[in-house]
């Protein structure tokens, strides 16, 4: 006689795989699962920087005053140009001819197209604040109506 796990049996605690304690064939996917999620979860949070970055749009403030004094301004047109009081300048010659045009003066105008890329503007900032000068934007004055 045989047993299946009574205590009469020789087999005393050995399992035996048989028709009654059948084979487990499926996959566990709990874990497949819980991965997906992970990374759903990390692709949701990551896929907004992805696209586009920030957009931001310049402010109109209130014209403070006249000036009719000639100061030094920088202005990147949308066609890409670099110009220094509506002369086009080149970018390796703009600490040159500020210093030429306007001794000791400290302060710069920056003016550019709202179209131009930061890409085009970064440089055009780097290269004045390499010549220790002071970066003012100029912006767009509020209009009286509204």
């Amino acid at each position: 006689m045989f047993s299946t796990g009574g205590s009469s049996g020789g087999f005393r605690g050995r399992r035996r795989f048989g028709a009654s304690q059948g084979v487990l064939s499926e996959m566990n996917v709990v874990p497949l699962v819980d991965v997906v999620l992970v990374l759903l979860i990390i692709f949701m949070l990551t896929a907004h920087v992805m696209d586009y970055g920030l957009e931001v749009n310049v402010p109109k403030v209130k014209a403070t005053k006249e000036n009719t004094d000639v100061l030094p301004t920088v202005t990147i047109s949308s066609d890409q140009t670099l110009h220094l009081n509506e002369k086009k300048v080149n970018i390796h010659d703009l600490q040159k001819r500020l210093e030429q045009q306007f001794k000791g003066q400290t302060t710069v105008y920056l003016a550019c197209d709202g179209a131009i890329r930061w890409d085009l503007l970064a440089p055009v900032m780097a290269e004045l604040a390499d010549g220790k000068y002071q970066i003012r934007m100029v912006t767009k004055p509020l209009e009286s109506g509204k």
